[in-house]
């Protein structure tokens, strides 16, 4: 199955949600008409797209209207495709991964799907031929290291871990010596979830990413924050604290089948500025998928 196949697969809940009123509002529509732009706004909303997000789009939607003389649905569909593409075409989108090794810090509070995440991630970049070392640093969550032992042994990578409530930068520091002397690709590290306190995870984190910049200096660092799309806005809240703190390079968007909310996407993007890099539509490995915009728009839409 294709990608567009599985995100109009995964995104069945946003679209049951979204796209039956938008089809019959595209199919009603005849020109210029105050009604249907405030309907396809709230639309965007409920979808949990944002409001600032929703309200610029179809403000856009309606410049595109007069500037074009759009008078179809199928017309306004497609601007509406074009604007909501644009709103996601954020530059380096792909992980950057040159050097060798190369460091992914995975980020995000408890029950997100960080672990799972970092093992679909590994047996990705493992099918690619890379070789790849996971670092258990969530040293604090009973059974984090074994989950995560479970995944190095299904994707073939290599393990680094400490005894619970070791320091985690000790782990990735141990972690970066083991890559350096087996000639390792990538690092991938998992970090703690949650401490007893916010600003307690917050040092943590940055404790982490000094370690990481001390050791390996030259090296390129991708720090991905893993959300749970079923959390919504409350998932764009986490996105801002952890964005200050732990200075990511962009977002992985994980359960988007198990939610009508799919459409938070948009808000990320626009209102953090931050590329969606990777989205799961499933259980399966292959179901964490790099984010292709105009796909997932077309996807939506239809």
């Amino acid at each position: 199955m294709g990608f567009f196949e599985k995100i109009k697969q995964g995104l069945n809940k946003t679209k049951q949600n979204m796209t039956v009123s938008l089809n019959s509002m595209f199919a009603s529509f005849t020109g210029e008409n105050e009604e249907f732009f405030e309907e396809l706004e709230e639309t965007l909303i409920l979808a949990d797209a944002g409001i600032d997000t929703s309200v610029n789009a179809v403000e856009r939607l309606k410049e595109l209207t007069k500037e074009r003389g759009l008078r179809g649905g199928e017309e306004v569909k497609a601007a509406l495709t074009e604007i909501l593409s644009e709103v996601l075409n954020i530059d380096e989108r792909e992980l950057k991964l040159n050097t060798r090794p190369s460091i992914i810090l995975v980020v995000g509070v408890n029950g997100v799907g960080k672990t799972t995440t970092i093992g679909k991630l590994a047996t990705k970049l493992k099918s690619d031929g890379k070789k790849v070392l996971l670092c258990a640093g969530d040293t604090f969550r009973a059974a984090a290291a074994e989950q995560l032992t479970i995944w190095a042994e299904r994707s073939g990578a290599d393990i680094v871990k400490h005894e619970e409530g070791s320091d985690p930068a000790s782990v990735l520091f141990d972690g970066i010596n083991a890559a350096k002397a087996r000639d390792t690709d990538i690092i991938i590290c998992d970090t703690a979830g949650r401490l007893h306190n916010k600003q307690n995870l917050m040092n943590e984190l940055s404790k982490i990413i000094r370690v990481s910049k001390r050791e390996l200096p030259d090296a390129d660092i991708e720090v991905l924050l893993v959300l749970d799309a079923t959390t919504g806005q409350n998932g764009l809240i986490q996105a801002k604290q952890f964005k200050d703190t732990a200075g990511l390079t962009g977002i992985v968007l994980t359960k988007l089948d198990g939610t009508a909310k799919g459409g938070i996407v948009f808000a990320i993007a626009d209102e953090l500025k931050l590329p969606v890099k990777y989205i799961g539509v499933g259980e399966k490995a292959d179901d964490l998928m790099p984010f292709e915009p105009e796909a997932f728009v077309e996807a939506l839409l239809q």
